[in-house]
């Protein structure tokens, strides 16, 4: 069926005075905006659904979650009368659709005959992912677009190791979603009656102090060992990290803290901020200006659904400069590891994980304690993947992170979580701070210990049916001319990931390895319209590192761009 085919189907069906056949009628006659709507269906795979809120096969609305939903009801029933009486929790994020979206959600499973927990208001992606192991469910609906614009929504689904869908259940979930016809109304019942059967659990604030409670056992140093009154800036970005970020501060005895007041409530229009994506600089306006005012040495800030975490720390200059994840995970790694060597704590055989396009620097420190560092493709559903692989084996699980601003510091946790992480530095941040030491300097002083790296990561973004288009041919010239010089420096290696690569599985990923001790990776975003590359070096100064890191991206960069 063609795009324009779609398009009169859904005009034929959609009653008269549905919101959405008035979006249509709007772009009547519009073949562009019909063909971004309709080209395909929202994809469903091991991220969820993820696409901008809308009319049109290709968006988030009513009809594409319904279907999802009846589909995944449809999945579950395979499992038995125990998987569906074990349930399903969902969640939800401040942005625009998620509150209907996630009622919608609940009130299908019910119909089908599938017990339910939900949250009375929005609550962060990682206190899902821990409540369905806690909670023992079969699966877990998390309705999200993380940190992408205010126009987009998604829908992230766990099952029950509480990690992200694999490939295999995503797979079986899409093929029940495809059966389903958009137009037939699911098996649905309103909300009251199935909390009345007992089919729909509201669930009370006794979790959200589990989650809590797991979050603070993680800590490394407490009391005298820490000077609490650092003084903090917290923004959570208008999203749900606000009251279990502050709570923790509170309860870790955090005394000198304050919040951006322009976005410490829900906005689905992230009004003072616009991209709510702690990765991007401009997100820290608000908190620097809160900074300077009372003179904080640390910026956190969490995105909208609190899986993503990010910091600005004061240099010696008294300006605020912002980590990449890379460097955030440096200082995790080594905080980690050298509070439980000093602790006695440190497991005779530990075990951390990173993605395969986050920096070997981590690597080296791990191995300097004794650690081993595995890799994993991106994705948590893939970092905390490996954790019953390192349990088979006698490892004791650390730590799990990327470069995309995601850490996993507890395997209870299977999925990263910005308020773990938050708790984590701003704690690091106070025992440096009893020792004279800023993060700053505890980041230069892993440099001149562990090498003089460089990281840097920037993405195209190329949105819309030619954006993805041009993006495949990309990577397929890339992949038919590979290049022999990077910058003057010669490719010594290449891995591509397309067939899996010795224990990491089948990934579109191309990585290359330079002779000059630096290495860079290219690989299209999964959930996002970009093309995303990394590039790392370890030269004999930062400064070095910065300039020589600068000219592979650019030769890189200007290769990609030649193609049309």
């Amino acid at each position: 069926m063609t795009a324009q085919e779609k398009f009169q189907l859904w005009l034929d069906k959609l009653p008269e005075t549905a919101p959405l056949r008035k979006e249509l009628l709007s772009i009547r006659g519009n073949a562009a905006a019909i063909a971004e709507k309709f080209h395909q269906d929202l994809a469903f795979g091991t991220a969820g659904l993820r696409g901008k809120i809308g009319a049109g096969t290709n968006c988030m609305n009513l009809l594409t979650v319904g279907k999802a939903t009846q589909g995944i009801a449809d999945f579950i029933a395979r499992f038995g009368k125990n998987a569906m009486e074990r349930g399903v929790i969902i969640a939800h994020d401040p942005r625009h659709f998620s509150k209907e979206f996630c009622r919608l959600t609940a009130e299908i499973l019910a119909g089908n005959g599938i017990r339910v927990f939900v949250f009375p208001d929005l609550r962060p992606t990682p206190e899902l992912a821990y409540l369905v192991r806690k909670l023992g469910t079969i699966s877990g609906i998390n309705i999200t677009a993380s940190h992408n614009p205010k126009d987009y929504n998604g829908y992230k689904a766990y099952w029950e190791d509480g990690c992200q869908v694999s490939a295999e259940i995503a797979d079986g979930m899409y093929a029940c979603i495809q059966k389903v016809n958009l137009f037939s109304p699911a098996r649905r019942i309103p909300f009251e009656e199935g909390v009345r059967k007992g089919l729909i659990t509201i669930l009370d604030e006794r979790y959200d102090r589990e989650y809590l409670d797991k979050i603070e056992s993680l800590a490394i140093h407490s009391g005298d060992e820490l000077d609490l009154s650092i003084p903090l800036v917290y923004t959570p970005l208008n999203g749900a990290g606000s009251i279990p970020f502050r709570q923790m501060l509170t309860d870790r005895g955090f005394t000198n803290w304050h919040i951006v007041p322009e976005q410490a409530d829900p906005d689905p229009d992230f009004t003072t901020v616009g991209y709510p994506n702690p990765e991007s600089p401009k997100a820290f306006a608000l908190s620097e200006a809160l900074g300077h005012k009372v003179g904080a040495e640390l910026l956190l800030a969490t995105d909208p659904d609190s899986d993503r975490f990010a910091i600005e720390v004061l240099n010696d200059e008294g300006e605020y400069v912002p980590l990449n994840g890379n460097q955030t995970g440096y200082i995790l790694v080594n905080y980690i590891l050298e509070g439980r060597r000093t602790a006695g704590t440190l497991p005779e055989k530990g075990a951390m994980v990173k993605s395969i396009v986050t920096s070997t620097l981590s690597t080296i420190i791990a191995k300097a304690y004794g650690v081993e560092m595995f890799e994993s493709l991106t994705g948590f559903k893939n970092i905390c993947g490996r954790i019953p692989f390192l349990h088979e084996n006698g490892y004791t699980y650390l730590f799990g992170y990327e470069e995309s601003v995601g850490y996993a510091a507890c395997e209870d946790i299977r999925d990263k979580d910005g308020i773990s992480a938050g708790m984590l530095v701003a704690e690091a941040a106070a025992y440096y701070r009893k020792q004279g030491k800023t993060l700053w300097n505890v980041l230069q002083d892993i440099y001149a210990k562990y090498g003089y790296f460089a990281e840097d990561e920037p993405n195209l973004i190329l949105e819309g049916i030619a954006g993805s288009k041009r993006i495949s041919r990309m990577m397929a010239a890339l992949r038919a001319d590979l290049p022999r010089e990077i910058a003057g420096f010669k490719v010594e290696k290449v891995i591509d990931y397309i067939n899996g690569y010795e224990d990491i599985p089948a990934s579109n990923v191309l990585r290359f390895y330079l002779d000059n001790n630096s290495w860079f990776a290219v690989r299209p975003s999964g959930t996002e319209p970009k093309i995303k590359f990394y590039f790392y070096t370890c030269q004999e100064s930062r400064e070095k590192a910065l300039e020589v890191n600068e000219k592979i991206k650019n030769d890189v960069l200007s290769m990609i761009q030649k193609v049309e």
